[in-house]
């Protein structure tokens, strides 16, 4: 039970349908599109398409997007990959030629032929209900008449400034006034708005194809990039089978690689192998938390990749003495020095959508632009802001993870689908980049172990490993300075974390009184609401 004398917000509570979003405009959206007839599918899109509007730091349809969808509220989770692959002619040569040793952030090459209008179009017209155009409708509606600035995205505008000043095209649409706009101020997109109307009329030949494909073609090139207008006309997602492992009696779905789902399903299996009867947010537990991550995250920078283009260990990933041998890794009293080499974790921009509807279809969806305002380039006739989700790759020759023509980063964005029984149990997402898998282990192992109120697990104090192998940890402020001492007697270095870390959204359905609850992340300016 919630102690009402803090200061939080509850579940939300419905009967009928809820949605639950990082921005009041997207979850009004959603709801909106429930009650005119739409199902999940249609509110999960309507309500992305909005965010790509009002939170264009966050996300865009320029970026790529991942998808789980339990038809029915049943067990079956079906799984949509999203994700953008290279241009035919990026090779790792080229990099090597220029003597770059990663993927500079404000570049052509940081940019993957964007995946997430193939999604929507692909999802909408196999699971949808609605036209597309009455699903683009809000979008639209936002972008031409104009949205009022909510202070999140305010914040992570303003910390964008220089970078958006860089590109002409970046300045013009999103520094009215040489500034990023402030809390309350009205911002318009034409240009965007006039893309989604061709899109919605064409569906995704509207963005793959024509005068709006022209336009990032040509400014990509404009800026050194090897992207032609083929690699964009024969883009396309495809529908996968989800990774699935047991927790404690729950089976917990991730798309699999060449996203990072399967680490979240790792740490979890690394969990299982201590009890529950730790105190939720002690030392010990938060100690084990880490640990696993680390251990988690190691496995991950070594082996996740495109599944099409290298060998990933799926099955050895996902096993019980795989899990098992990792766990006797871990030492409650110290912190582990010996740890296989990896790439410090960074925090990325991305928004997650849940949303399950009358008929309890639920869908777990996700679409990001990876750094706020991805790479700050923006097509100039389109007004498409181009993602950057190109820096996932090594350039280390021979790596799993190399950047070669044709293919998909290591992806950081993942949706989760819990089911028990048959049943859906839980739709649920974690935002925050490479934090992402260690959210979902840690949401949902609070939920479990602790059969903790859905928002109070959102609302935890959180942190997550950067060192590699120097075991430091950014942790908020909010984690208790007994906590931090003790952490840091056994060896950790605690730092304060820049930003808050992370935004989940859950919604949960309870079969038993027939109702739905729902969660939203405090440190967005979203909620979850249902009727």
């Amino acid at each position: 039970m919630r102690n009402f004398e803090k200061p939080t917000r509850s579940v939300a509570v419905s009967a009928k349908a809820m949605a639950a979003t990082s921005h009041p405009y997207a979850t009004l959206t959603a709801i909106n599109i429930l009650q005119a007839g739409g199902n999940a599918m249609d509110a999960a899109i309507a309500a992305c398409a909005v965010q790509c509007v009002v939170e264009p730091g966050s996300t865009g349809i320029g970026g790529d997007c991942f998808a789980l969808y339990a038809p029915k509220g049943g067990a079956e989770v079906i799984a949509y990959n999203g994700s953008g692959r290279t241009p035919k002619a990026l090779t790792i040569e080229w990099f090597e030629e220029r003597g770059l040793t990663e993927v500079p952030r404000q570049s052509p090459s940081a940019v993957t032929i964007p995946g997430a209008i193939d999604a929507w179009t692909r999802l909408h017209s196999d699971h949808g209900r609605l036209s597309f155009a009455e699903v683009l409708a809000p979008a639209i509606r936002y972008a031409e008449e104009g949205y009022a600035i909510s202070p999140r995205v305010h914040r992570d505008w303003k910390k964008e400034e220089e970078l958006l000043a860089a590109d002409k095209a970046a300045a013009e649409i999103f520094l009215p006034g040489g500034r990023a706009p402030r809390i309350g101020e009205t911002h318009r997109q034409p240009k965007l708005a006039a893309t989604l109307r061709r899109i919605a009329a064409e569906g995704r030949d509207g963005f793959y194809k024509g005068s709006v494909a022209e336009d990032m073609v040509a400014h990509l090139n404009a800026h050194g990039g090897l992207h032609t207008l083929e690699d964009f006309a024969t883009a396309e997602g495809e529908y996968v089978t989800p990774v699935t492992t047991d927790f404690r009696g729950y089976a917990v779905h991730e798309c699999p690689p060449n996203g990072q789902g399967i680490i979240a399903l790792l740490i979890l299996n690394i969990l299982s192998c201590f009890d529950s009867t730790l105190e939720p947010h002690s030392a010990d537990r938060l100690h084990l938390e880490i640990e696993a991550t680390r251990l988690a995250y190691a496995a991950r920078d070594a082996w996740i990749a495109d599944p099409d283009k290298a060998n990933v260990p799926i099955d050895e990933l996902l096993s019980a003495d795989f899990a098992q041998g990792l766990a006797k890794k871990i030492d409650l009293t110290r912190a582990m020095t010996e740890l296989p080499d990896f790439e410090m974790p960074l925090h990325r921009d991305t928004v997650y959508i849940s949303i399950v509807d009358e008929d309890r279809n639920a869908v777990s969806f996700i679409n990001s632009i990876f750094d706020s305002f991805g790479t700050g380039l923006v097509a100039p006739g389109s007004g498409v802001i181009l993602h950057n989700r190109g820096q996932s790759f090594s350039l280390k020759r021979g790596h799993p993870n190399m950047i070669a023509p044709e293919k998909r980063p290591l992806h950081t964005i993942i949706p989760g689908m819990v089911t028990r029984d048959g049943r859906t149990e839980m739709s649920f997402g974690v935002m925050g980049g490479y934090y992402q898998a260690m959210g979902h282990a840690h949401l949902i192992s609070k939920v479990v172990d602790y059969d903790m109120d859905m928002q109070d697990a959102i609302d935890l104090p959180r942190l997550i490993p950067v060192g590699g192998k120097v075991p430091r940890v950014e942790a908020e402020h909010t984690v208790s300075a007994e906590t931090v001492a003790e952490l840091t007697s056994r060896g950790f270095e605690i730092v304060p974390a820049e930003d808050p870390i992370g935004g989940a959204q859950v919604v949960r359905i309870d079969w038993e009184n027939g109702t739905l609850m729902g969660a939203s992340e405090s440190r967005k300016d979203g909620m979850a609401l249902g009727y």
